[in-house]
């Protein structure tokens, strides 16, 4: 499910947007060492900014440090150089105002539909009868009203999705950091699950740093894509998607001309290091 986390105080920014929704990523390094006791660099020198209320996707290969540069913007990790600065504050520990919808489902098995949505604002303290009935609330939204009461296994994977987005977007969180959320589905399930995102973000419009290897997904959903190099990552392009918003069909936005120009433009500067990335994984296995 996605992991609430308390609301940060507010203020209104350039534009009305919120200047606390602001993600500031500078310098960042992040060193792992190895089984083996070597130092392994999994990012080197990152940095790019996420404008308040922005939908920015991260493309790069397999490998090249994506979910290890969302980690440490949740501080769920720190990093070895540089830093994350939400809203203006460095990032030093767990970032308030997020939630994080991972590619896996982290639904609570033992937990109904319902309860695993109510989960964010019980946590944050709100009474049980208030939790309830904002959660039925969301469990309308995605589409899952009538199924409240059955628990993850008697729901396909479209369905658990659907509740891991009602449950990372309850909290109405400034943030939302999403690795890969859709990345199992089948094409049709993840069309409609591209678009049902899209209609909720445009109504809570928090800042999102989405990740994904579908680079056809990138470019349907996002303001910006920010394309990493092969390991270790750094950041290698950056694109603004002028595509207007709202975007519609998500399957008919794909057939556009400035869709496919975009698109192109994107692949132009990721395929040499997705071909990178396969030979170095090619020669190791070898």
């Amino acid at each position: 499910m996605g992991t609430p986390l308390p609301p940060a105080t507010r203020s209104a920014g350039a534009g009305g947007m919120d200047d606390a929704a602001r993600i500031d990523i500078i310098g960042l390094t992040k060193r792992y060492l190895t089984p083996k006791g070597e130092t392994f660099t999994a990012i080197n020198d990152v940095s790019f900014a996420v404008e308040p209320g922005q939908f920015c996707a991260i493309v790069g290969p397999t490998g090249c440090g994506k979910s290890t540069t969302l980690a440490q913007v949740s501080g769920l990790e720190r990093p070895s150089e540089g830093s994350v600065l939400v809203g203006g504050q460095r990032v030093d520990g767990i970032t308030s105002g997020v939630s994080y919808m991972f590619q896996a489902d982290s639904l609570f098995p033992w937990k109904t539909v319902l309860g695993n949505v109510m989960m964010g604002p019980i946590l944050l303290g709100t009474p049980k009868v208030e939790a309830t009935k904002v959660a039925l609330d969301w469990v309308r939204r995605v589409g899952l009203a009538g199924f409240e009461d059955r628990y993850p296994h008697q729901l396909s994977g479209g369905m658990r999705k659907r509740v891991s987005m009602a449950a990372a977007l309850i909290n109405r969180p400034r943030i939302l950091l999403m690795d890969e959320p859709f990345g199992a589905l089948d094409v049709q399930t993840k069309a409609i699950m591209q678009g049902e995102l899209l209609h909720l973000w445009e109504e809570l419009r928090p800042s999102v740093l989405f990740i994904t290897h579908d680079l056809d997904e990138a470019v349907t959903l996002s303001d910006r894509v920010v394309i990493m190099t092969s390991s270790p990552g750094t950041i290698k392009d950056t694109f603004d998607i002028d595509l207007p918003r709202p975007r519609g069909d998500v399957q008919t936005l794909r057939h556009e001309p400035r869709f496919q120009e975009i698109q192109g433009q994107i692949w132009a500067s990721l395929k040499d290091e997705v071909t990178r990335a396969y030979e170095v994984s090619s020669a190791v296995a070898a």
